[in-house]
């Protein structure tokens, strides 16, 4: 699976999700880096074909309202550090997978479930 993180991801996911075999841009490593806006981290998205994972519901409302980003993992878990961000990955990750592989186009993880929207 192919991602971008949004800005309010932590480094630390992106490296657990390479670790285990994703494809992971984060904004930080784009031209704006994190200031990068929302309509630019679909763009890029859409190009290269990579589920947005990110905190922002904005991306949902424009998911809703205009069918992009195509795919978007929604990350509803409100401030928490980021070593139980990443314990939530573990534990949750291939239901993750197995929602975006049946052909999910929102999944959203939080402290207690994963929802599969649509």
């Amino acid at each position: 699976m192919k991602f971008i993180l949004d800005a309010h991801l932590p480094l630390s996911l992106k490296k657990w999700l390479i670790n285990h075999g994703h494809d992971v841009i984060h904004t930080f490593n784009l031209p704006q880096q994190n200031y990068t806006d929302d309509i630019e981290i679909i763009r890029v998205a859409t190009k290269e074909q990579r589920i947005v994972a990110s905190k922002d519901t904005d991306f949902h409302k424009h998911h809703i309202l205009k069918g992009t980003p195509e795919k978007l993992l929604m990350i509803t878990t409100g401030n928490i550090v980021n070593k139980e961000l990443i314990l939530l990955f573990e534990h949750n990750f291939s239901k993750i997978e197995e929602a975006f592989d049946s052909g999910s186009s929102v999944v959203e993880l939080s402290n207690t479930s994963i929802v599969i929207h649509e």
